[in-house]
């Protein structure tokens, strides 16, 4: 994780970087999400709903529940803001230098896409189940918009999940690395170090005062303990 800061972004300060900003995973899946919103509201709102003759009244097309289209229009614009301010917050989120600010953005990144995913999920049921029990619309008009809809309600489940376990990832790495110690893991520093020049080897040792020899020392260390007198003055 060398180069990361808390949460795993970027340390704050470094340059900022357009290619590989682009390539991470959360902002290639935030993409995603906000293209699949826009085919999911840009579907319903143009021809999810169609002109009933009888009544003169838009009728939606998902066995005329209104609110089938309002759902899936809703969690779809949403989507679409979201996914901008989410994109907005990945380049901000490099500028941030407080880990407890980093914190707060990824548990709100997890919580967001999570509930986001399972508002995908209970959209795709509904609108496939209204649009199971519904009528054949007249002259088939906005079948293939209507069976789009759905489709990418199914894909978005899984792309905003996504993003939810790549925040879960984030929360698991903590701030671990940005306060990681380099030398505890560098390899490159010697294990031991040298005399300084001019000085003895590490073998050579200077022989200990007083030990046993030919000097006056040996026979210091050689005397008994009894023939110890008292200096006189």
């Amino acid at each position: 994780m060398e180069g990361l800061g808390a949460y795993g972004g970027g340390k704050a300060g470094g340059a900022f970087d357009p290619i590989t900003f682009v390539q991470r995973p959360q902002v290639i899946l935030r993409a995603v999400c906000w293209l699949f919103s826009i085919i999911v509201f840009g579907c319903i709102s143009s021809q999810g709903w169609q002109l009933n003759p009888t009544t003169n009244k838009e009728v939606c097309l998902y066995n005329g529940d209104a609110n089938a289209c309002n759902y899936g229009v809703g969690i779809s614009v949403i989507a679409f803001l979201a996914s901008m301010g989410f994109i907005a917050g990945e380049y901000l989120f490099e500028q941030m230098s407080s880990v407890k600010t980093r914190k707060h953005y990824v548990l709100g990144d997890m919580g967001f896409s999570g509930f986001w995913a399972f508002l995908y999920f209970v959209g795709f049921w509904y609108l496939a189940s209204q649009w199971g029990k519904a009528p054949a619309p007249i002259g088939g008009y906005g079948v293939n918009n209507v069976q789009a809809a759905i489709a990418f309600s199914f894909f978005s489940i899984f792309t905003w999940a996504g993003c939810a376990l790549l925040a879960f990832q984030r929360f698991r790495l903590g701030h671990d690395s940005a306060f990681a110690t380099n030398f505890e893991t560098d390899t490159s520093m010697p294990t031991a170090y040298p005399s300084y020049p001019g000085g003895p080897d590490d073998n050579q040792y200077q022989e200990p005062p007083f030990s046993g020899g030919g000097g006056g020392g040996g026979g210091m260390n050689q005397r008994a303990a009894g023939d110890f007198s008292a200096p006189s003055y």
